[in-house]
């Protein structure tokens, strides 16, 4: 019989191995208690959504509805399913369905997978995750500028410094219009200089031209007509808003009048958080105001800013800086010997995991159970702070072993003591020595 083929991941979708899952861990739970500090509510939506919800928000002409949604018809009704591939649209949608902003503004975030149909490369893959942040029904320059600063206390809290903020402001629609209206002129005057791509996108979506990056295309792209220049009356005293509270605390920005967005949806204030240690993916974080997009959802008319957040980009940041140990997998191993002392083992797992400390259990494999030393072996490979041992001896004196893995652990290396007695001598030992270990959760009790 033939070998079966192996079955390896989808491309551009990776797998988080237990290695990484730390970094993730401790990115997401960084970024949950930061947004938490700031009045933000979690908000939890499908992941599959009507192909409609982002060809109406993000825009027909944009290379995602083009060319990187998975979009399919589901054979069970013919509906015609995207899979997301970003948070806004589907964060309005339930905003709008729910009438979530009846008794006042909400602020509300997310987190979870995002689906594009990209080339993958380092920082940009078709499964890709985000954390995002939506503040609905709030109209003034002061939630633009606490978004961007809940992100810099975000880098901070990760101990991430090359970061840097890049801010601009595309105005309303009647002055994006006339921006629009030179803006076509200009480039039509020079043609001959545009690449395939920008002809394309000519007068479908002209700005979308400013964000290019070719080079042979950048002098002509820097001196086309700045939409800062078409600003009116709100949209400066807005913009100006924003900066003067940015001042006001020490926020550094630099004004990047080629700034766009490449969603439809946005309006005023835009702005990226970019880093020059990725190669090509700098930008890790990136949002801006989007005023006109609920109303066309179908709710009545509702202000509204957000951001989001690449995970794997920021992860990747975080290895850079400097990676930290990989936290121990567990409080407490346990080494048994034989039947018996593994019934025991298990009463007395579950008793220390009573007291809202982790345990690790040895258990068999197709190699046996091992020996008492193997079981050392993996107890001080697994982090733990004590290895409880129970072996014929210890049963019959109705004690077990309790040996510290540490070094500076207990004054004793090594204590015999009473089966009935194990959970508070843990405790004692581990709680009240201060070990590394989170213990938050802990919940003692006799």
């Amino acid at each position: 019989m033939s070998k079966p083929e192996k079955l390896l991941a989808v491309k551009g979708m990776n797998d988080i191995l237990p290695a990484d899952a730390p970094l993730w861990e401790l990115f997401e739970n960084t970024a949950q208690s930061v947004l938490q500090s700031y009045g933000f509510q979690k908000i939890v939506t499908p992941i599959v959504e009507d192909t409609a919800l982002f060809a109406r928000a993000i825009g027909a002409v944009t290379d995602i509805v083009e060319k990187e949604m998975y979009s399919f018809t589901d054979s069970m009704n013919g509906d015609a399913l995207t899979l997301r591939p970003e948070g806004t649209a589907s964060v309005v949608r339930a905003v709008v369905e729910h009438n979530l902003v009846y008794e006042g503004p909400k602020r509300l975030w997310y987190k979870g997978p995002m689906f594009r149909h990209e080339r993958p490369q380092r920082g940009r893959y078709r499964q890709f995750f985000q954390i995002g942040a939506e503040a609905v029904g709030f109209t003034g320059p002061d939630i633009d500028a606490e978004l961007i600063m809940l992100c810099r206390r975000l880098w901070d809290d990760l101990g991430l410094e090359n970061i840097r903020l890049e801010l601009n402001s595309i105005g309303d629609a009647a002055e994006r219009n006339r921006h629009r209206a030179d803006l076509i002129a200009y480039f039509e005057a020079n043609e001959s200089l545009l690449d395939a791509e920008a002809k394309r996108r000519l007068h479908a979506n002209p700005l979308r031209i400013l964000d290019t990056k070719n080079p042979a295309m950048q002098d002509l792209v820097n001196n086309a007509p700045k939409l800062l220049d078409y600003l009116e009356g709100e949209s400066v005293a807005h913009f100006e808003g924003v900066k003067r509270i940015l001042d006001a605390n020490n926020i550094q920005y630099t004004v990047n009048p080629r700034l766009v967005r490449g969603l439809d949806y946005y309006n005023r204030t835009v702005f990226e958080w970019v880093t020059d240690e990725l190669g090509a993916q700098g930008t890790v974080c990136a949002g801006g105001r989007y005023d006109p997009l609920i109303e066309t959802f179908g709710g009545k008319p509702t202000p509204a800013v957000g951001f989001a957040m690449g995970i794997e980009r920021l992860v990747e940041l975080m290895k850079l800086a400097g990676e930290p140990a990989a936290p121990a997998l567990c409080d407490v191993y346990m080494v048994h010997q034989g039947e018996a002392a593994q019934t025991q083992a298990f009463i007395l797992a579950e008793r220390i995991r009573d007291a809202g400390l982790d345990v690790v259990l040895h258990c068999a494999t197709a190699a046996g159970a091992g020996s008492f030393k193997s079981q050392m072996k993996k107890a001080d490979g697994s982090g733990a702070a004590f290895a409880v041992i129970i072996g014929e001896d210890e049963l019959a004196n109705e004690m077990a072993a309790v040996k510290a893995l540490r070094e500076g652990d207990a004054d004793q290396q090594q204590a015999s003591v009473p089966f009935l007695e194990v959970v508070d001598y843990l405790v004692d030992q581990i709680v009240g020595c201060g070990h590394d270990h989170d213990h938050d959760h802990v919940h003692y009790h006799h």
